[in-house]
């Protein structure tokens, strides 16, 4: 790898064949609840978070979605998503090994894995890791914490 470059030589067909791929720019990476996209290729994140809060643990997550945007490369490359526990090193949740294909250093390609039933076991610092090639490029805290469940109310008067 050099400047971002890199040289791959294939064997294709009995030829061996010379690419040059520029690795891409992870642009952003958000977690929420949920991703829709309009007719025009927009899409909206619902209910973006950085952190979970629950009465009691295991908590069962319903639906956790990952959203990843790449630019600036060139290339066909291999996302994969997870989530670690409070240890730093085991993981609680992997996702699927995702394409990312950029034609050229001005495309953008956007990914969204949705994680269903994610079990968090334990309060703590949970760690989401986005892989390229299974390079690490970027890794950032989901905070999991006990909260106290809201005061009932009292029942109202009953109606007339």
């Amino acid at each position: 790898v050099q400047g971002g470059m890199m040289r791959l030589w294939t064997l294709d067909f009995g030829l061996w064949t010379y690419t040059r791929l520029m690795i891409p720019d992870l642009q952003s990476s958000i977690l929420c609840d949920d991703v829709r996209q309009e007719r025009n290729g927009k899409f909206i994140l619902i209910g973006l978070f950085d952190a979970i809060g629950a009465p009691a643990f295991p908590l069962i997550y319903p639906r956790l979605f990952m959203v990843t945007r790449w630019c600036s490369g060139e290339g066909l490359f291999k996302q994969r998503p997870r989530i670690l526990k409070p240890d730093g090193t085991t993981v609680l949740v992997e996702g699927k090994d995702i394409p990312v294909q950029l034609p050229g250093p001005e495309a953008t390609a956007t990914n969204v894995e949705a994680f269903m039933n994610v079990a968090f076991k334990e309060e703590g610092a949970h760690w989401i890791e986005i892989l390229l090639d299974g390079d690490l490029k970027i890794r950032y805290p989901l905070r999991v914490s006990k909260v106290q469940p809201p005061p009932q109310q009292p029942p109202g008067p009953a109606a007339a």
